[in-house]
């Protein structure tokens, strides 16, 4: 048996989309929660115990919230490429989220996203995960799973709106096994029909990316165990 070391990076990701439209503020322990924008925070876990390596927004994008609506509804707007049964179940990784000459530097994310500018394959033997490709593309370099499945989904309560169930912590662990010698610099939600594994073969499903956050890069290897934990505040 290895006796190998294991890092833990932990990262926390909040959404928070609301009725105070004009706030410019989003604060993960208090303030103003309003526009449809977030918080990350990611952590690295060593033997000497836990450090924060970075703390920033995300952004919940403007067809995620027109496929909500549709979802809301149970009703479908023929002029979006979503569909109204289509719900968050997947997520995803990439490593476009910065530029290659500053991989320190993040590029904001913008509203009018429709897609990770980079996608990493996850991995290529896992049966739970989607959006699997047995061919390659442009945006597909290598044979595998470009979507993984959530590893748990909690609702909590919100303490500025009267302890109600308006959260939604949603935990993907990137295993040992996953995302290996990418430098991964942004990843986001997806919605689709299916939570299933296996589903969407070579592009035949589709994936609406609902909300996407850029980080500085972090290497990827097998002595890594990635944790994201991804609040959505409705």
């Amino acid at each position: 048996m290895s006796d190998k070391k294991i890092k833990t990076t932990e990262i926390e990701i909040r959404d928070f989309y609301g009725d105070k439209c004009l706030s410019d503020s989003v604060n993960r322990d208090g303030g103003v929660r309003g526009k449809p924008e977030g918080y990350v925070e990611i952590y690295e876990e060593d033997e000497n115990g836990k450090r924060q390596l970075v703390g920033k927004h995300n952004l919940v994008l403007y067809q995620g919230r027109e496929q909500l609506a549709q979802r809301m509804m149970n009703f479908e707007n023929p002029l979006v490429t979503s569909t109204k049964d289509e719900f968050v179940t997947w997520f995803g990784l990439g490593d476009g989220g910065v530029l290659p000459a500053d991989p320190l530097d993040p590029i904001p994310p913008i509203l009018t996203d429709t897609d990770l500018y980079s996608l990493a394959m996850i991995n290529a033997t896992d049966s739970s995960s989607s959006d699997i490709w047995t061919i390659t593309d442009a945006d597909h370099p290598e044979v595998g799973s470009y979507k993984h499945p959530f590893d748990s989904v909690e609702f909590e309560t919100d303490a500025m709106n009267d302890d109600s169930y308006l959260v939604v912590k949603i935990t993907t662990v990137i295993g040992v096994n996953d995302a290996n010698n990418y430098q991964l610099s942004e990843a986001g939600l997806y919605s689709a029909e299916s939570s299933a594994g296996g589903y969407g073969l070579n592009g035949s499903e589709n994936f609406t990316l609902f909300s996407r956050v850029t980080f500085p890069s972090l290497i990827k290897t097998s002595d890594r165990r990635l944790i994201f934990r991804w609040f959505l505040y409705v």
